[in-house]
């Protein structure tokens, strides 16, 4: 059975036909992704039954990727999340920022988006794997420093989805990827992940103020909205009295990871319908868990319009705002060091 296979996946706006990358493994999962944006477009599972189901929400074909606001899949860079004030400083030098978020914040790194271009691909040999790589120039999105993004999905016969990143600046910058995969683990058409249960390694999560930018502190989740030690529905406390819960509107907060740096196991989630269970596997210290509070009828594939928390995202990173905090782990990338982080989803059936 050959496990890579490639389809032509639309034209773009500017004439460039993009592609559908699918690999497959022997258990019968498949994931799908795109050379425009590098996103991951599908990822479908066997459920209980031995259906597959697909758990991530997309697009149809490029154009939605194209004009679609809602980061789908899509591998965020070069600095995921917020920057206060659209601003930070390396070296004694200012570097500013496009101010895309209530005209005074940094998101996702402006709008001249990663995943709004299209990258090149690379068909790894084996035949389970794929790289795109994307050049970003000096500057690019107010950035110092050349470099050259490498993003490989590869599909494993343990059912991981392992996302692997790597860049070599040359110039001292911030690199913070993420995957903004939104997950729902009964379908992705299968309306709210409300009732999916969720653990998650972690004793503390940073407080951020109203525009979401973190104070810098970090709050012990004991007692709180935001304590999934132990299983718990993700909307038994969604909508809780609790600062952070009211100001995110739901979950919207980085969680701070006790791995020290080592790829390991920071969480688990389970479909309450489908019986799969998505563990969570990451090298780096924080986790971003956002409920789509802000999701609305957003037009996706097979028909699908997704509303708010219908479906879940799991972003490994560097903790928001770190440039702005000595007391977070630095995002800052040394000249001529590598970027190298590793991400995995890994699907399996609950017993």
């Amino acid at each position: 059975m050959k496990k890579l296979t490639k389809q032509s996946f639309g034209i773009t706006k500017d004439g460039k036909e993009a592609f559908l990358y699918t690999l497959e493994n022997s258990k019968g999962m498949k994931i799908s992704m795109t050379d425009f944006g590098a996103a991951l477009v599908s990822v479908q599972v066997p459920d209980y039954q031995g259906n597959l189901r697909d758990v991530v929400t997309g697009y149809e074909i490029v154009s939605g990727y194209e004009e679609g606001n809602a980061s789908f899949g899509a591998p965020v860079g070069r600095c995921a999340n917020r920057i206060g004030g659209a601003s930070f400083e390396i070296n004694g030098q200012t570097y500013e920022l496009e101010k895309n978020e209530r005209e005074k914040n940094n998101l996702h790194s402006g709008n001249d988006f990663y995943n709004k271009r299209l990258w090149k691909a690379e068909e790894e040999e084996g035949d389970t794997k794929v790289t795109f790589v994307l050049h970003s120039p000096h500057m690019d999105q107010g950035f110092p420093g050349n470099l050259d993004m490498y993003v490989t999905y590869e599909l494993t016969e343990e059912n991981e989805v392992q996302i692997h990143y790597h860049a070599v600046p040359d110039k001292d910058t911030i690199i913070n990827m993420t995957n903004h995969s939104y997950f729902n683990l009964n379908g992705h058409q299968s309306g709210e992940i409300t009732e999916h249960l969720l653990w998650v390694d972690s004793d503390y999560f940073t407080r951020a103020d109203e525009e979401s930018i973190p104070t810098g502190e970090v709050i012990e989740v004991t007692g709180t909205p935001m304590d999934f030690r132990t299983f718990t529905r993700i909307g038994k406390n969604i909508d809780a009295d609790y600062e952070a819960t009211i100001l995110g509107c739901g979950y919207d907060h980085n969680w701070m990871l006790k791995n020290e740096g080592v790829l390991k196991k920071v969480a688990e989630v389970k479909g309450d319908q489908s019986k799969i269970v998505m563990d969570i596997l990451t090298d780096l210290p924080g986790m971003q868990i956002y409920t789509a509070n802000f999701l609305e009828a957003e037009k996706g594939k097979e028909g699908c319009v997704y509303e708010r928390r219908t479906s879940v995202c799991f972003e490994t990173q560097y903790v928001p705002d770190a440039i702005h905090h000595e007391n977070f782990i630095s995002p800052v990338c040394r000249a001529d060091q590598a970027y190298d982080t590793t991400t995995i989803f890994r699907f399996r059936i609950e017993k």
